[in-house]
């Protein structure tokens, strides 16, 4: 059949599409003498309600389906001849005038645009590269130190300091009266860890257990309790107890506690470089992608469809009601979320999937089975039982749908660096790593 396309504005499109009123009616009959075998009415036997009966109560809503279903049939018939890629759902409508013995609809919609991809030897991306080196493996070990410290209480005449776990009660007041939170017993935190205020760290460093003094602290204008930011409290704080932390040795026996098989401190070392270098090429990996993506987006022109755009926001809106919840908000299915603040970002997932789908179509960049079970097991290096999570990823294809996601984003990384004018940068660890 001959498919007449109107061209709207920019992506949007109309088609036309007629259907025989005898062939509507043939199936909406078709439907309740099947419906009027199994339906059941009071007053008659099942199978036995008389289809002037069954199409006084049903033939409506059978009318309703067999048109929906009809003309969803006829649009996507339509498409499919005139090869459109169309993007989102049809606004299908009734037009009036039709022949006698036909219904005519106009289906507007979206297709997904062409996509330009400009000369990628003009883009300019900035490749880093960091190195795990000793400093680095020395900070981890002192982490792991850390995490294994224990505590003895110390001495009654001895002063708290950077380091010891404190017990406190406190109480604080602003203009002389209580505040929520602001009063707890038994308390206990690490000096210098970061965990309270530096105003409170400052003013229990150096106290001795069973001393209480008064200090002024002035929380900060964006402290997290809106009700006490950017005021001044008084506290009074009790030091009940000092414990001094105690860390273990780097030796062979932290080695073996570690699980590290050899049990030496040289094992440990290339364990935990070996662990670090796979985060830093994972992160690495990241950050260099998001160069090549913004690269990407840059040497790109497309029209971006809104019913992609639309499906974005909404997935993000239902995200964020998601996180809402888990963080225990109540009635965070109701919350007031504007759609309008997640509209750049929105906008920017979709011109970047469709770019790279155009790319991955274009230059055959989708990800090979070898290339999945390659980054399956380079994932699962780091688990105890490196089989059992393999195994886990393969046995479910949205988990495997996410590595391919993956992949290709990899794929694509590397054919743009391959042909852009790429400058190397080394970082430092510590900046890569969030430490800085």
């Amino acid at each position: 059949m001959a498919v007449t396309v109107e061209t709207l504005e920019k992506l949007e499109r109309k088609i036309t599409l007629t259907l025989p009123v005898t062939a509507i009616q043939a199936e909406v009959d078709t439907r309740l003498k099947r419906m009027a075998r199994t339906v059941k009415m009071d007053g008659f036997r099942p199978g036995k309600v008389p289809m002037s009966v069954v199409a006084q109560r049903y033939g409506y809503s059978v009318q309703y389906e067999v048109m929906n279903d009809k003309v969803g049939e006829a649009f996507a018939l339509a498409a499919n001849e005139a090869k459109l890629r169309v993007a989102g759902q049809p606004r299908i409508t009734e037009k009036e005038g039709a022949p006698e013995g036909e219904l005519t609809f106009d289906a507007v919609f979206e297709v997904f645009p062409e996509v330009k991809i400009g000369d990628l030897s003009s883009a300019e991306i900035e490749k880093l590269s960091a190195e795990v080196d000793d400093a680095a493996i020395d900070k981890t070990l002192e982490i792991l130190r850390k995490q294994r410290r224990t505590f003895a209480q110390r001495a009654q005449d001895q002063a708290a300091q950077d380091g010891d776990r404190v017990t406190v009660d406190f109480e604080g007041k602003i203009d002389g009266e209580p505040f929520a939170g602001g009063k707890a017993e038994d308390f206990q935190f690490l000096i210098a860890d970061g965990q309270m205020l530096k105003e409170f760290e400052d003013a229990v460093r150096g106290m001795k257990a069973g001393e209480s003094k008064t200090f002024p602290l002035a929380f900060p204008a964006d402290y997290h309790g809106k009700d006490v930011a950017g005021k001044q409290a008084d506290f009074l704080v009790t030091v009940k107890k000092i414990e001094a932390a105690n860390l273990p040795e780097v030796n062979d026996a932290l080695a073996k506690s570690l699980g590290i098989a050899e049990g030496t401190v040289d094992a440990l070392r290339a364990d935990i470089k070996k662990n670090l270098e796979r985060e830093v090429k994972f992160r690495l990996l990241a950050r260099n992608k998001q160069a090549v993506m913004d690269a990407l987006v840059s040497k790109a022109e497309l029209d971006l469809p809104n019913a992609s755009i639309n499906a974005e926001l909404a997935r993000m809106v239902e995200g964020a009601r998601a996180d809402l919840k888990q963080r225990g908000i109540k009635d965070a299915d109701k919350a007031p979320i504007p759609e309008e603040v997640f509209r750049p970002q929105a906008e920017r997932r979709v011109r970047l999937g469709l770019v790279v789908a155009e790319l991955v179509r274009a230059n055959e960049l989708q990800a090979k089975p070898e290339q999945l079970k390659a980054h399956v097991e380079e994932l699962a290096a780091s688990y105890e039982k490196p089989a059992d999570v393999v195994r886990w990823y393969f046995s479910d294809n949205n988990r495997l749908a996410e590595v391919e996601g993956v992949v290709i984003e990899n794929n694509v990384t590397e054919f743009v660096l391959a042909r852009a004018k790429v400058t190397e940068k080394q970082v430092a660890f510590d900046e890569l790593m969030g430490q800085a």
